[in-house]
């Protein structure tokens, strides 16, 4: 297998051309390559794939570490129009990228060598009503938006002392933008426990498809600082799908307006928003190339499937 790493904001992702390499199982691949002590190391696998509309540039299927679909990656897809420009495979403006969450517009910018630098894409518009995240909330009609719902952090295992220690509310917004977010606000972002808090949320019972965590600091009337617990990956330096989540739930909440600037463990993105629920979200950020290499996928499964056993006998 042929790959790319590539990364936005330290959100890392390996891709591959689907043109010419054909995986027969990429949810496996994707638990193989991402495994940071054992593969190649990433967030998860992405795969180009010619559209399926020829009116479109480009399809993208996205693997989150765990093996499990991503559905959409705001990261990820400026990645996939650096990779779709700087190779030549086509310089359309804007690009037009298939995802499981829908058609993605893409506004490229080169930089000051001549590859694309930073990429703007039309998010879509938000998804809010509890059955489009999917959230089964106590007495939430399914119909309607989750916006600012109160919630007792003991009903989701967070203890009344992690709550304190972070300033976390006691109320959560949620978000579609192709995948599931939950929003909650705090005063210390950097003081939540974000590692023991976003496996309980992540696989909460309100959320049966599972959900992405995101801690929000706000720090100015057009700015906020966060932090992501991404289902299947982990902690991650960014996400995309996530800022713009948060940008939607900010102008929701009235916490702050738009434009949004978002800081992020890996660095900023830029969200724009209407407020109004049927408008796209716009997010701007950077996309950059690592290293590209080739993969023995079928040696480097024998090889945890040999290391698999040797755990066992121990």
């Amino acid at each position: 297998m042929h790959f790319v790493k590539m990364h936005g904001l330290g959100n890392d992702y390996l891709f591959v051309d689907g043109r010419h390499d054909r995986i027969a199982d990429p949810s496996a691949a994707s638990r193989l390559v991402s495994d940071r002590h054992r593969g190649i190391g990433a967030d998860g696998l992405i795969i180009i794939d010619p559209p399926q509309d020829p009116a479109n540039h480009a399809r993208m299927r996205m693997f989150n570490a765990d093996g499990s679909d991503g559905e959409m990656c705001g990261n990820g897809i400026r990645c996939v129009a650096k990779y779709l420009v700087d190779r030549g495979i086509t310089d359309a403006q804007p690009l037009r990228v298939e995802t499981a969450g829908g058609i993605r517009l893409l506004t490229w910018h080169r930089d000051a060598v001549g590859t694309v630098g930073t990429v703007t894409v039309d998010m879509g518009a938000p998804s809010l009503a509890a059955a489009s995240i999917p959230a089964n909330l106590p007495g939430q009609d399914r119909d309607e938006p989750v916006v600012a719902c109160s919630f007792d952090p003991v009903d989701f295992g967070i203890s009344r002392e992690d709550a304190r220690r972070f300033g976390m509310q006691s109320s959560l917004t949620l978000v579609s933008m192709g995948n599931p977010h939950a929003v909650i606000f705090c005063s210390d972002v950097d003081a939540a426990p974000l590692e023991r808090l976003g496996p309980i949320v992540e696989s909460h019972a309100w959320f049966p498809n599972r959900i992405n965590l995101h801690l929000v600091e706000v720090t100015g009337p057009r700015s906020v600082r966060m932090r992501t617990w991404e289902r299947g990956s982990g902690v991650t330096q960014a996400c995309g799908t996530g800022a713009c989540a948060v940008c939607v739930a900010c102008l929701l909440e009235g916490r702050a307006a738009s434009p949004l600037e978002a800081t992020l463990p890996g660095g900023r993105l830029q969200m724009e928003w209407s407020g109004q629920p049927g408008d796209s979200v716009s997010m701007s950020g950077p996309a950059s190339e690592v290293f590209e290499g080739d993969i023995d996928l079928a040696a480097l499964a024998a090889q945890a499937a040999g290391n698999d056993r040797q755990e066992l006998k121990t």
